[in-house]
């Protein structure tokens, strides 16, 4: 066991005893669970850490975020660190899409690849989450936790929250759209303007010989 581990298990000394004249080596007690494990090579880090719950970033593989969030929770159930552990978010954020000249609602992970997990830091909570199968690390200074400032919390929780789904546009200017609603239906042109805060696009349209200039939503074009 090197160094680092030295720090966070308890050594177990075996005891011996003399048994029918000769000395034998009894077998060590079986230690308790580890209070924590360090990356590899490197040792964690507990400095100014308080009994305060915060927000901690974890980094998972990209596209397991709602798998990492299950295992984590039944870890949490198993091991009876509702005290310590209190909740996991996937950032999500409702998008609406134009595809094939039909509109559907998606849920698209905010930031693709993290998990939330509001906790109290300790070894024990670090030990949970750090071990969960698809977890790859805590997001920190070196091997430091290092906790969400509550602005970055409010604003994360507020674009969850936010009541208009986030039109997503997959066209930009220059290019070829097709418009699949309005008076222009099935017109195509090229896109010659965005307004991502008003969700406006302007399109140069063939009509009647002359190009056109014609204002639309974002849901009424779609790439060509």
């Amino acid at each position: 066991m090197d160094n680092e581990q030295d720090e966070l298990y308890a050594e177990v000394e075996p005891t011996r005893k003399k048994s029918a004249g000769r000395k034998t080596a009894s077998r060590p007690a079986a230690p308790k669970a580890p209070a924590a494990q360090p990356e590899e090579g490197a040792e964690l880090s507990l400095e100014g850490a308080t009994d305060q719950r915060a927000w901690y970033v974890v980094h998972c593989y990209s596209g397991y975020e709602n798998k990492v969030r299950h295992n984590l929770e039944q870890r949490i159930e198993t091991m009876g660190m509702k005290d310590r552990i209190f909740d996991v978010v996937i950032p999500t954020q409702e998008e609406i899409e134009v595809k094939d000249g039909k509109r559907r609602t998606v849920e698209r992970h905010v930031f693709p690849g993290y998990v939330l997990v509001n906790m109290i830091l300790s070894e024990e909570s670090w030990y949970v989450v750090r071990n969960t199968p698809g977890v790859t690390g805590f997001v920190g200074m070196g091997n430091q936790p290092t906790p969400l400032r509550q602005e970055e919390v409010s604003q994360i929780l507020k674009r969850m929250e936010a009541e208009a789904p986030h039109v997503k546009v997959t066209f930009k200017i220059g290019e070829r759209v097709r418009i699949v609603d309005g008076p222009f239906n099935d017109f195509r042109g090229t896109v010659s303007e965005l307004d991502m805060e008003r969700n406006k696009v302007r399109v140069m349209v063939n009509f009647f010989g002359r190009e056109t200039p014609v204002e639309l939503d974002f849901l009424q074009v779609e790439k060509s």
